[in-house]
């Protein structure tokens, strides 16, 4: 009997201990490792049921390590698309093709539980094997890129730069952007040559520009300073000395061929039309003078009036240089580098005048007396 009583004992203990464990088990398993889950990946879904979340967080707890740890710490960001209604199946492939991801397994995992597996963007993206996999999954719910294309075209008058604003993705106002403009910067090798009444117009670089899409205004206007700096090397400043130029007059008369020429291999017989005027004491009797006078046109919808009245050639503005002989005021536009060179170094010709081809090519025809100019009209 004592024996019987002895292993009745040591089956009981054996049993309480089982349970004891079983019960260190369960906590371990239901607390515990959601808990580490949560710390390591965040919170799971709400869409998950409580099943599902002690599934996945104990899977994720497991493989951690291909979750965590990026593939190659030395990786360089590289283009990564997803296609408009691409599957997540398809996405996790790619990413593992890829070399981006460890373990298309544990990122699938990792989605699931986090509910990222139906929020994944459509969209352009930079990834890198240097950034871990939830790293990516975090980066592909929103295909808004950091870095935005802002392209500032030759010609463009400060207006047009502000217009386009709104839709490039920099968080910059128009009116903000305009009043800054107002105001030239100094510190530049130009900067001595600007009179009292000088803005940004003109000196505001004609080029594609990669930003970060929390660029400020003036950071904004300092890039594209520098890089009209950066054009402005010392043979076109001594090119535009040599035509008798400072650098403000050089940047107003190439805003002027830039307007004028549509071609532009043109720009330094039209710029040696200008010079010749010039030399002569003609005045320039330059149509895009008059459009930036006008000003915006409601009925065309454009800042350049096309075409121009009797009316409008007889508007009363310093840029009119149809009523003012010289230069006027200041830049028209923003004029791009074959502009800038073409008053650095234009031409020599003969020519006083010059008109639209009409052959609809945009080239020009030259004239040397206003008799062969009016000659060249079009039938």
């Amino acid at each position: 009997m004592k024996r019987r009583s002895s292993c009745l004992a040591s089956l009981t203990l054996i049993t309480l201990f089982t349970l004891c464990v079983m019960a260190v088990l369960v906590v371990i398993i239901t607390i515990a490792i959601p808990r580490r889950a949560a710390q390591a990946f965040g919170l799971p879904s709400n869409h998950l049921g409580t099943t599902e979340r002690l599934y996945y967080a104990t899977l994720l707890v497991l493989q951690e390590q291909s979750l965590t740890r990026p593939v190659d710490l030395q990786g360089a960001p590289r283009p990564f698309r997803i296609e408009l209604g691409e599957s997540t199946a398809s996405v996790i492939q790619r990413l593992y093709n890829d070399g981006l991801i460890a373990s298309a397994d544990a990122f699938r995992n990792y989605l699931l539980y986090s509910g990222f597996d139906t929020t994944l963007q459509a969209g352009d993206y930079r990834l890198s094997e240097a950034m871990n996999a939830i790293e990516i999954a975090h980066e592909l719910q929103d295909a808004t890129p950091e870095h935005v294309t802002f392209r500032i075209l030759p010609g463009w008058r400060l207006e047009e730069i502000a217009a386009a604003l709104p839709t490039s993705g920099l968080d910059i106002s128009p009116e903000e952007f305009l009043e800054s403009a107002r105001i030239p910067r100094s510190g530049y090798i130009f900067s001595d040559s600007l009179p009292s009444h000088a803005t940004l117009q003109g000196f505001l670089f004609p080029d594609t520009y990669e930003m970060t899409r929390t660029l400020t205004l003036e950071d904004f206007v300092r890039v594209s300073l520098d890089n009209f700096q950066a054009h402005l090397t010392p043979d076109l400043v001594s090119g535009f000395n040599q035509q008798g130029l400072d650098i403000y007059s050089a940047v107003t008369l190439a805003s002027i061929v830039e307007r004028e020429a549509v071609v532009d291999d043109e720009m330094p017989l039209i710029a040696s039309v200008f010079y010749n005027r010039l030399a002569a004491g003609m005045k320039l009797d330059s149509d895009p003078t008059v459009q930036y006078a006008l000003g915006f046109n409601q009925a065309q919808n454009t800042w350049w009036t096309n075409p121009l009245s009797l009316e409008d050639l007889r508007s009363n503005s310093p840029y009119n240089t149809y009523i003012y002989p010289g230069l006027p005021p200041g830049p028209i536009d923003s004029p791009g580098e074959m502009a800038l060179r073409a008053v650095a170094f234009p031409e020599s010709s003969p020519y006083l005048y010059f008109r639209a081809a009409c052959d609809g090519s945009g080239r020009h025809v030259f004239a040397k007396t206003f008799e062969e100019h009016v000659a060249n009209a079009c039938p």
